[in-house]
């Protein structure tokens, strides 16, 4: 069985380069890649085009390759978060690309099957809609969609093992899974990393196959988006 393991975050994104585009999984805050987020700050890799559900808080998550400048272009589906984002948007510096949060999801998962388009109902009658071509099933007009892929596809799994297989904890499943499998390289952070074969083959949400590069990350920060707490 390969061994997918690399020994840092540094190794894991080798390759990575100025004007690439990436994948960059999770959900609000939860269960982003923020290991390699950070490196890539580090690596003051530039022009990217990121793809991600949301574009981080300002101090963290792809926030902080916003403050750096760092971001050409966002596909994204939610960006409600980031005064950086904001300014940049309306300033014109940053390329946003908005798109409905299933379609997004389902973009990524055809890129991944290797299925180049799909028709949906979302956002016809919209800006989402133009440009794109319509045909009407069973009586409702659908908009044509292409799928996304990226040249690094760069998520975080609670688990993973040696041959690259992953599993995904609670909201953390919702962009990861998907984004795996769309990238022409694939890179796993995870907080545990086990020996191939101690995975309980049955909760296995992402084969190794989709995933080229593994590595353990050192820390990981459970932040919390908006804090709401109910009064006593």
């Amino acid at each position: 069985m390969i061994n997918k393991v690399v020994p840092n975050v540094q190794e894991a994104l080798v390759g990575v380069k100025d004007g690439m585009t990436l994948m960059l999984g999770g959900f609000g805050l939860c269960g982003i890649p923020e290991n390699s987020i950070a490196e890539l700050v580090k690596k003051r890799t530039k022009n990217l085009t990121c793809i991600s559900n949301n574009a981080g808080v300002d101090n963290f998550g792809l926030g902080l390759l916003l403050q750096e400048k760092q971001i050409k272009k966002m596909i994204s589906s939610y960006v409600g978060e980031n005064d950086e984002f904001e300014r940049q948007m309306l300033s014109g510096e940053l390329e946003v690309d908005l798109i409905p949060q299933g379609s997004l999801a389902e973009r990524c998962r055809a890129g991944g099957a290797g299925i180049p388009a799909f028709y949906t109902p979302a956002g016809y009658g919209t800006e989402v809609a133009e440009g794109k071509e319509v045909r009407e099933f069973n009586g409702k007009p659908h908009i044509l969609e292409s799928a996304l892929t990226a040249d690094f596809a760069i998520v975080k799994a609670w688990k993973g093992d040696t041959a690259g297989n992953l599993i995904f904890k609670a909201t953390a499943k919702n962009f990861n899974p998907t984004m795996a499998m769309a990238g022409t390289i694939t890179v796993a952070e995870v907080e545990e990393l086990v020996p191939a074969g101690q995975l309980n083959p049955n909760e296995i949400h992402t084969p190794g196959i989709f995933v080229q590069r593994i590595f353990q990350g050192e820390r990981f920060e459970k932040k919390i988006e908006q804090l709401t707490i109910r009064k006593k």
